[in-house]
């Protein structure tokens, strides 16, 4: 059901500042960047994203994404397995589709649908 942990996100408040640090401090490639909304860089076989927010409490820590071939599939057997759902989103132009879930401990997880995989 669940794929490779490819992607692993932070949210930021400040884009530009944030772009900055790990791009130029910590010299890792930026490969693709959405205004303030979203900055990906290339880390290894894992790509570090930052996702912009304007929240003032910030959630603590990263988001590890896994990748899955069907999402409405895993979402339906997370839900039998009593996971509960969180955020939802991507789609179309938006990127790939993705659902945001915590783990027993509150951590946040999610699942990533790449266009290639959407029947």
């Amino acid at each position: 059901m669940i794929g490779d942990a490819q992607l692993v996100y932070l949210f930021v408040t400040d884009m530009d500042r944030a772009v900055s640090f790990y791009g130029e401090t910590l010299e890792l490639p930026l490969a693709y960047r959405s205004g303030d909304e979203w900055a990906q860089f290339s880390a290894g076989t894992v790509q570090l994203a930052l996702h912009g927010t304007q929240h003032v409490a910030l959630r603590p820590g990263g988001t590890i994404a896994f990748t899955v071939t069907d999402l409405d599939a895993a979402k339906a057997r997370l839900a039998e397995q009593g996971v509960t759902l969180g955020h939802e989103g991507g789609g179309d132009r938006l990127g790939p589709r993705f659902v945001e879930f915590p783990d027993p401990d509150g951590n946040v997880l999610a699942l990533f649908e790449y266009e290639e995989h959407h029947a």
